[in-house]
């Protein structure tokens, strides 16, 4: 799964950087193998691996632009999967 990280990379998603895209999946390529599937107005579904979890994100951001709400959305799913990590 996951597309060419060096590919993906000449695109210009800083927001994104590290990751790839493939068949509608954008990968992350952390520690816990995260990958989401993302709508151009912040609709997400972020899928979590390692931390058992599925966020899902129903949005109508005003701009079809992810990399506005990237650098906020994406570290708090990553939050929220490692505070559920700390139960086990």
């Amino acid at each position: 799964m996951g597309g060419s990280k060096n590919d993906f990379a000449k695109a210009g998603y800083i927001t994104l950087e590290g990751g790839s895209y493939r068949s509608m999946w954008w990968l992350l390529h952390n520690e816990h193998g995260a990958y989401a599937a993302r709508g151009v107005h912040g609709q997400t579904i972020y899928v979590d691996p390692k931390a058992d979890m599925v966020i899902v994100r129903f949005a109508s951001y005003p701009t079809a632009k992810n990399g506005k709400i990237d650098p906020t959305s994406l570290p708090a799913y990553q939050a929220v999967a490692e505070y559920l990590l700390l139960g086990r």
